[in-house]
């Protein structure tokens, strides 16, 4: 799987925080939600789903933290690795 990287700035659907895109952001470092954009290849923007990820289950593979987020619209589960400016305490509460 190649990973395309996109650089790209958002406002984030449900808390309203605009977040600067690094090329690898992929939820909000605030309240942890995602956008369905995705479908096969991190980066991609295939998907026509366009439904709210939301966050439901944070665990530790290899020493990182792991977010799941589920597609409130489709049911699409994914994993996506959390990042140094993500809330800390939003974390702490999907374990």
């Amino acid at each position: 799987m190649t990973f395309l990287k996109k650089e790209e700035d958002f406002i984030c659907r449900v808390c309203g925080i605009k977040v600067k895109g690094t090329g690898y952001t992929n939820h909000c470092p605030n309240c942890l939600f995602s956008l369905h954009v995705d479908e096969e290849v991190p980066g991609d923007r295939a998907s026509n789903c366009k439904g709210l990820m939301e966050p439901i289950r944070a665990e530790i593979e290899s020493g990182k933290y792991i977010l799941t987020h589920k597609c409130q619209k489709c049911k699409k589960v994914t994993k996506n690795k959390t990042s140094e400016n993500d809330n800390f305490e939003e974390i702490l509460k999907l374990f």
